[in-house]
């Protein structure tokens, strides 16, 4: 019976990913720890361990999990990368990092955002009715981060497209979309090496670890990372906050008046509709989490979409409440591996809800066109997003 159960859970993942919640609470109350052989994982589902897990590199490794997804013609073969790297190596690499979103660098970039965000809206405001995800959500993120990458307008949105298939479940194109995009950023890298322009791939270029300069293997690890990461979550944040608004009308009149409620708004929608999901670690030698035997090399799937919605952790978890407090999510991770890009994210979401509140009214859903999710097994958010809305001619 139990297997039975726990095979139809994972069912129930696979076949309705925008409606996972119900599922988790079985999982939390009944199987908190349970091996799942269609993921190959263990899922971690309560808020405890999961923030156990991401938090202990020593027995849950990130790097290890990168070596097991390596084919075996690249085995011998090591380059350091952010997100499957582990201390000290990690806490080099991050360091690089960081210095391209220091708070001063991402407070810089306000005037920016918000240029394009209004240009996007400008598009769209006469007509009455706009696609959420095609007409801003998708546009503002991969600007902002093409552009501190140095990519070319022109080239903008083949980023976007493979940046949608690398998060995708088609490995065959995804194999394809990371050859192609590695190809088109050897050819920038070559050009910076020649002639620095002032982006971060010529930072990079100029970056020191551990006293030598990057090679191009990692510099391409890099600026894929930070291209899909940089916008991917940004992308689903403000479409899932648009998404949870129209279910929640009352909180998009609350945050007209009350524009200081955004920010917390903001962390609502992380924990009620976290972006990224899930997680994958290794698990670096035997240990048991509630009784179960988790093998070294095993590997750990924490859920972030399901701790954010722990009873243990939150009042009435399943209600969108932009008035939480305290709000603890872990929806941008958490310790050594919290998203670089969380305050990015946060000033994008803030300043594209800010000019939708601010120009239009009576923002709501187009139900005859139905929500289809994204495709991905750890990624949250649709594909598509319609709305009617009315101008506010003097938003001026």
């Amino acid at each position: 019976m139990a297997q039975k159960l726990r095979a139809s859970l994972t069912a129930h993942l696979l076949q309705d990913p925008l409606h996972p919640f119900a599922c988790y609470q079985v999982i939390r109350e009944q199987h908190p720890v349970y091996y799942s052989p269609e993921f190959r994982s263990w899922f971690i589902s309560r808020y405890n361990d999961v923030q156990r897990v991401i938090d202990d590199p020593e027995l849950f490794s990130s790097q290890q999990t990168f070596r097991r997804r390596r084919s075996s013609s690249e085995e011998g073969k090591t380059v350091r990368t952010l997100l499957w790297a582990d201390p000290p190596h990690h806490r080099q690499l991050r360091s690089l990092v960081s210095q391209a979103f220091t708070p001063r660098t991402v407070a810089s970039l306000t005037t920016r955002i918000t240029q394009i965000a209004h240009a996007h809206l400008d598009a769209v405001a006469a007509q009455g009715t706009m696609d959420i995800i095609s007409d801003l959500a998708n546009q503002l993120p991969i600007i902002v981060i093409a552009e501190l990458l140095g990519i070319p307008t022109q080239d903008q949105q083949q980023f976007k497209k493979w940046s949608d298939i690398i998060v995708s479940l088609a490995r065959i194109e995804k194999k394809q979309a990371v050859i192609a995009m590695n190809a088109y950023f050897l050819n920038i890298i070559v050009q910076r090496r020649q002639e620095p322009q002032d982006d971060l791939i010529s930072a990079l270029l100029n970056a020191q670890l551990d006293g030598a300069s990057l090679s191009n293997a990692e510099l391409l690890n890099f600026c894929r990372l930070l291209l899909v990461a940089g916008h991917e979550t940004s992308t689903n944040l403000i479409g899932n906050a648009l998404l949870t608004f129209t279910e929640y009308p009352d909180v998009m009149t609350e945050l007209r008046a009350t524009p200081e409620l955004i920010p917390p708004a903001i962390e609502e929608v992380i924990r009620y509709r976290t972006p990224i999901q899930r997680l994958r670690r290794a698990a670096t030698s035997d240990t048991h989490i509630h009784g179960h035997a988790i093998k070294a090399g095993e590997i750990v799937s924490p859920i972030l979409g399901s701790a954010n919605r722990d009873e243990e952790q939150f009042s009435q978890p399943d209600i969108f409440d932009i008035h939480r407090n305290p709000n603890r999510h872990l929806g941008f991770g958490h310790s050594i591996h919290f998203c670089i890009g969380a305050p990015l994210a946060r000033l994008e979401a803030k300043i594209a809800l800010e000019a939708l509140l601010i120009r239009f009214t009576d923002i709501k859903r187009n139900t005859a066109f139905p929500l289809q999710p994204v495709a991905s097994s750890f990624v949250y958010g649709v594909k598509s997003l319609p709305v009617t809305f009315r101008e506010v001619l003097s938003y001026e």
